[in-house]
């Protein structure tokens, strides 16, 4: 066997002419159709029509030229199968043994802001994902090319032997169904999409890996990090890393948690994360501020977290953050100088992610969780609550500062792992209770770790309270104002607490679980 017949049709022409130019000198013919055509004539690439192959003009403004049994039988043909040999010669097709087919550019069409149905129906390609997979299945003798990375292997190949190996033509014909899969998954659910059908008979996402990690959860975990196509701005996939090493499987949670956390504000905040929890957050009148309420909040867990910020880090506050040792620092923008502060230590994390300083609240988005044998979809829990949504339930009604605590604290407790606790005074958090079987034992945790702090404080729950035993709890510590969801059986046993110890509280009927 040898390569001496290839079907070349690229959107992506990058390298196409380099590469189609040295088969020619190894005496392959070159097959192309439009645009590819044009540009390897021009580059004095020796190279037939398709319509020389097919004896059929390209029809509908190029939607119908690859379409044909020349093309096809050429390509699927079993070069071992007596029968299909006798096919081939009897209707005078010739073998094709090479093809190079990148698609129509999708992905890169339904992300234009202004993109209208017409111009995403037009750029879904028909033609090459049907050449890339006849040629795929019939890899035992058909070497598929889909990424331009890949032409330089089968160039060697074809220089040292005349064909690739099956080993290489198995790798090539496996990427193209990944290829065409993804591609087909794409146009799938941006249609899905459009018909308002979020959970269609068939659910299937497409990612695209970015790198590949040093390990997952724990050194024994191996991992990879991936992401959708056409990410939207203000993620961590979307992420500029200014300085420090790769990022870890934990660093990348963590950098999440922290980014859906402070995106929750429109005045300037700083979240600090420990273990996909927030351990301090605090707002202020600028970042300096904010940073430094949210370093009070825990002292001691913030150490080898990580801190993101909605506003650039400036020098100052770059002063504070180099005193402790953090993983990762994440903002809109660094000063330059803050950007020579913080960069003297090695292993720290610096990342810009933009947009973080116009973003307030978050669009829904799918999450997905896999479960062994099956995943879950859901929503994102992107509800953002007003001070309008609430009912006061309490005889005492919250005063104006006490309502702005209690908004923020439920800003803050929607992105604690249930069951959930946090104390709010002063623009910062002063006590967080996450993660707990029971909800007075995160109570019990927050109002420990704030202390003294607790006094005057606001608290908030993820969920209703079964029990007044959370709201004895609170007046001890001297909480003034309660904010929760509402809808136990018992409401009326925790709005009595509440109202014997003069704690005002508001419900929101609405509950955030997070697991």
């Amino acid at each position: 066997m040898a390569i001496k017949r290839a079907l070349i049709s690229v959107f992506d022409k990058t390298g196409i002419v380099e590469f189609a130019s040295e088969l020619s000198k190894l005496g392959v013919e070159i097959i192309s159709t439009g645009g590819t055509l044009s540009l390897l004539k021009d580059k004095g690439v020796p190279v037939i029509g398709i319509s020389e192959v097919t004896g059929f003009p390209e029809i509908m403004d190029g939607r119908v030229k690859t379409l044909h049994p020349n093309v096809h039988g050429g390509l699927l043909a079993v070069r071992d199968n007596e029968e299909h040999q006798a096919s081939m010669k009897e209707l005078g097709l010739e073998y094709i043994d090479l093809v190079v087919v990148n698609l129509y550019p999708f992905a890169e069409t339904i992300a234009k802001p202004d993109v209208t149905y017409e111009d995403a129906i037009e750029n879904i390609d028909i033609g090459g994902p049907t050449m890339l997979r006849s040629a795929a299945k019939n890899h035992a003798f058909v070497s598929v090319i889909v990424d331009t990375t890949d032409y330089a292997k089968v160039l060697e190949e074809v220089q040292e032997t005349g064909d690739t190996t099956l080993e290489t033509r198995k790798r090539l014909a496996a990427k193209v169904f990944r290829h065409t899969g993804a591609y087909d998954a794409l146009i799938g659910d941006y249609l899905t999409g459009l018909q308002g059908e979020p959970y269609p008979e068939r659910y299937t996402v497409t990612y695209e890996k970015m790198q590949e990690l040093r390990y997952g959860e724990n050194p024994h975990q191996s991992a990879a990090f991936y992401r959708t196509p056409n990410a939207a701005a203000g993620n961590i996939t979307t992420a500029e890393q200014l300085h420090g090493k790769e990022l870890s499987y934990n660093n990348i949670n963590d950098a999440n948690t922290a980014l859906q956390i402070v995106k929750e504000f429109s005045e300037p905040a700083v979240v600090a994360v420990k273990h996909m929890n927030p351990c301090g957050v605090g707002i202020g009148t600028n970042v300096l501020e904010a940073y430094t309420k949210a370093y009070n909040a825990d002292p001691t867990s913030i150490f080898g977290g990580i801190v993101a910020a909605n506003r650039a880090i400036d020098e100052a506050t770059a002063q504070l953050l180099h005193e402790i040792f953090l993983e990762i620092v994440i903002a809109p923008d660094f000063t330059p100088e803050a950007l020579e502060i913080l960069a003297k230590k090695k292993n720290i994390r610096l990342l810009k992610v933009a947009g973080l300083d116009t973003i307030a609240g978050r669009e829904s988005q799918p999450v997905i969780t896999t479960v062994e044998g099956g995943m879950l979809v859901q929503a994102s829990d992107a509800y953002q609550l007003t001070e309008a949504d609430l009912k006061v339930v309490s005889e005492r009604q919250p005063t104006a500062e006490e309502m702005k605590q209690l908004l923020f604290a439920w800003k803050v407790v929607k992105h604690v792992k249930s069951n959930a606790i946090v104390l709010v005074a002063d623009d910062m958090t002063v006590g967080v209770g996450a993660g707990q079987m029971n909800r007075v034992g995160a109570a019990k945790i927050a109002i420990e770790q704030a202390g003294d702090k607790s006094k005057g404080s606001v608290l908030s729950s993820d969920a209703f309270f079964p029990m007044g035993d959370t709201l004895e709890m609170a007046a001890k510590a001297g909480i003034t104002a309660v904010i929760q969801p509402g809808g136990s059986i018992k409401d009326e046993e925790s709005i009595r607490v509440a109202n014997e110890n003069g704690i005002a509280m508001v419900m929101t009927g609405v509950r955030h679980f997070k697991h």
